[in-house]
């Protein structure tokens, strides 16, 4: 499996980015598909995810704000991310998790992803 993401860009606070993971090499409607990212000097952190069932998690920082959704017709899973902060910016990985866990909990475990994509950076402008 190979994943693409795409979509990362510098934006004024407040503002909206949707980024993109494109998989090729597999079905991302079969996998948990996760969204991580990773500041500087920072560890890789859980930000959201989508189980291959289409249930979706959020981190705390970020609920309400950010979407992950899927388009099976283009094997592409999204994030959509409004109302940005500065403590977005980071580098934003795409992941996925095949076969899917099945412990709820583990979709938000770096571990529990075996393929993931290049990364693709937020900056978030105050």
């Amino acid at each position: 499996v190979q994943l693409q993401a795409s979509g990362g860009g510098l934006v004024q606070a407040g503002g909206s980015l949707r980024l993109s993971c494109a998989a090729s090499g597999g079905t991302v409607s079969r996998y948990n598909m996760g969204w991580f990212r990773q500041a500087p000097g920072k560890e890789r952190d859980f930000v959201a995810s989508m189980r291959w069932t289409g249930s979706t998690h959020y981190a705390d920082s970020v609920k309400g704000r950010f979407t992950v959704s899927r388009d099976n017709a283009k094997n592409t899973v999204y994030l959509e991310m409004n109302m940005l902060k500065p403590e977005d910016t980071a580098v934003y990985y795409c992941a996925a998790d095949t076969p899917p866990v099945a412990v709820l909990s583990a979709v938000r475990q770096l571990s529990s992803y075996n393929y993931w994509g290049q990364g693709t950076e937020v900056t978030v402008s105050s």
